[in-house]
């Protein structure tokens, strides 16, 4: 939410190029790290170890006096983002980077259809059209019949998914108690969810390993932190095409320091996709002004 009047539509284009960047950073640490450490210890260790940048975060948990109903709802978002994480982690062992990219974009495109189902928000028919591109993108890239579709794309349909219902969910408790609560209590829950996944896998890491998931976590709490920023300096309308850039950086990222061919045809889905998310962006934010009272205090 910001003042029109104070909307800084490039500083909030240069904190989203930076987001990007964060996150192309994360992917390509947890490649990096690949089959060294299995991907349920691996995503453990992310949380586990970024549990440190929580710590701000315990006095506004404890004042929330959470619900009986709240804590309900922060289990099963819990429970979803775990599984979407496990699933994200086990991706990046086995399809390239820019088709893992690629696919993340998915998240917004189900979060309409979700809102639509379950919250009973309308899908116009514009925005309808715009997540049927969407997955004619997502079939792009996956391109059924004409090459073998494999378990780390199923993995990547899934996670977009589960993100799509933590975002749903999250979009509930949002107004109902901070930004900080939401986000450490999801922190917290991740990690005690991923904890028993990583128990029957582990495989003592070194302190190499440690380190990079270190970092992992990091570039995470980093990227979320400047995302934020940029949502307050400018309107998702602005910000939102930016995050194309990551599927520019993630090609050339796996074709640089990972030796993955660049598939053309992954980075058309991608474009189709992207553009899609952005017509839906702009589209909302339409319906937002059609609502809201032009006056030189508005808010958006």
């Amino acid at each position: 939410m910001m003042n029109v009047q104070t909307a800084r539509p490039v500083a909030g284009v240069l904190w989203m190029v930076v987001t990007g960047a964060m996150f192309v950073a994360v992917t390509a640490i947890v490649k990096y790290v690949g089959d060294d450490v299995p991907a349920a210890q691996a995503a453990f260790l992310r949380y586990a170890l970024g549990l440190v940048f929580l710590i701000p975060m315990i006095r506004p948990i404890m004042a929330a006096h959470l619900t009986r109903r709240q804590m309900k709802m922060f289990g099963i978002r819990g429970v979803v983002h775990t599984f979407a994480v496990l699933l994200w982690f086990f991706a990046m062992t086995q399809i390239p980077i820019a088709e893992v990219t690629a696919m993340n974009y998915l998240s917004p495109v189900y979060v309409s259809i979700g809102a639509a189902v379950f919250l009973g928000e309308k899908l116009p028919p514009r925005r309808l059209a715009a997540v049927v591109i969407a997955l004619i993108g997502a079939a792009i890239i996956l391109r059924p019949g004409m090459r073998a579709v494999e378990p780390g794309h199923i993995a990547m349909l899934g996670t977009a998914v589960m993100f799509a219902v933590g975002y749903l969910l999250a979009k509930q408790l949002s107004g109902e108690v901070s930004a900080a609560v939401v986000v450490g209590m999801l922190s917290i829950m991740v990690t005690i969810g991923l904890a028993p996944f990583a128990y029957a896998v582990w495989v003592t890491p070194t302190l190499g390993q440690v380190g990079w998931l270190f970092l992992v976590a990091c570039f995470a709490t980093a990227g979320h932190y400047t995302m934020t920023l940029a949502f307050a300096a400018a309107p998702l309308t602005v910000t939102q095409p930016v995050t194309f850039l990551q599927l520019v950086w993630a090609v050339l990222l796996g074709a640089v320091v990972f030796g993955e061919a660049v598939d053309g045809w992954v980075v058309i889905g991608g474009l189709v996709i992207m553009a899609s998310v952005s017509f839906i962006t702009w589209r909302e934010a339409v319906a937002r002004r059609q609502v809201t009272p032009v006056a030189p205090q508005t808010k958006v």
